[in-house]
């Protein structure tokens, strides 16, 4: 079994580490959050807390973080790169951006080191289960040589292209899946305005070619009866919104409906939602777009 570094023990990394750990893996963990590791070591008894030396003994080292920011700042710059073997493979399975995933890989590869992006779709739920979607991008072998870890955390691997190509994919995806909740949401306020319960109008989309993620496992779990609790907030909603628009401004592709998606998450988060769960936007739509309306 391999020895895997794995940096960010938070809501998904926490019980992705801990898959890995029961499926027989060394881990050696590392996380800002004191706290958070004693408990995985408590949890997990064979993992090892992060050292300067143990860097080297890791074959794999996979950041879990928030952003690509703090994805650079702990790798690079005297970081845990400085301290890792030549040929380490570094797995970011963090949401970040996909330009500045593919500088950080060019960073690594003169380095004498490997990286793949792979960040996961299926929330906190598909992290603890083991139903995530992995989406990978890097080198063919890079990736083979990873894909069984992503096995041991999901249900499916997509070998998506080259370095930077699985952030893009992952930004894509939520762009689509925050589009569908705004106009799911949309849809089952106007119906209901006329008078259909949304309880109906939502059997009427999952029968009909308005069926989507969002009608079929969010309304009814956790709209509808207010629990609002899906395990994936709504500010990273709108960063990974912000990174798919962001993406498309600099390849110069037109993304006006992106743009306007972007705005209302963004509204959201400026309203003070953005450590709320996604769903949220079940009642926090409502309040937005008076406002939206007003401006244009």
């Amino acid at each position: 079994m391999s020895t895997i570094g794995f940096i960010g023990l938070g809501n998904m990394g926490f019980p992705m580490a801990g898959r890995l750990a029961a499926s027989g893996h060394r881990l050696i963990v590392q996380d800002v959050d004191a706290g958070a590791v004693e408990r995985f070591l408590a949890a997990h008894p064979s993992a090892a807390p992060a050292s300067d030396g143990a860097w080297s003994e890791a074959d794999i080292i996979i950041t879990m973080l928030p952003n690509s920011a703090i994805v650079e700042q702990v790798l690079l710059d005297g970081g845990v790169a400085a301290r890792a073997a030549l040929d380490t493979l570094f797995v970011d399975m963090s949401s970040s951006e996909p330009v500045r995933s593919r500088q950080l890989g060019a960073v690594l590869r003169d380095r004498g080191m490997r990286y793949v992006d792979a960040p996961v779709s299926g929330g906190v739920r598909g992290a603890a289960n083991g139903q995530l979607a992995t989406m990978a991008g890097g080198t063919a072998a890079d990736v083979e040589q990873v894909s069984k870890l992503f096995g041991v955390l999901g249900k499916s691997t997509i070998h998506v292209g080259d370095v930077g190509a699985g952030h893009a994919a992952k930004a894509l995806n939520n762009l689509v899946s925050a589009a569908s909740v705004l106009s799911t949401v949309e849809a089952l306020r106007i119906g209901e305005k006329f008078g259909m319960a949304p309880e109906t109008l939502v059997d009427v989309l999952n029968a009909s070619s308005g069926r989507s993620n969002t009608s079929e496992n969010k309304v009814r779990q956790f709209m509808l009866n207010g629990s609002f609790a899906s395990g994936f907030p709504l500010g990273l909603m709108a960063k990974d919104v912000r990174i798919a628009v962001g993406l498309a401004e600099t390849l110069g592709v037109g993304a006006e409906f992106g743009r306007g998606c972007a705005a209302l998450w963004e509204a959201a988060c400026e309203a003070g939602f953005a450590a709320d769960d996604h769903t949220k936007m079940y009642e926090v739509l409502a309040r937005l777009q008076p406002a939206a309306a007003g401006k244009q």
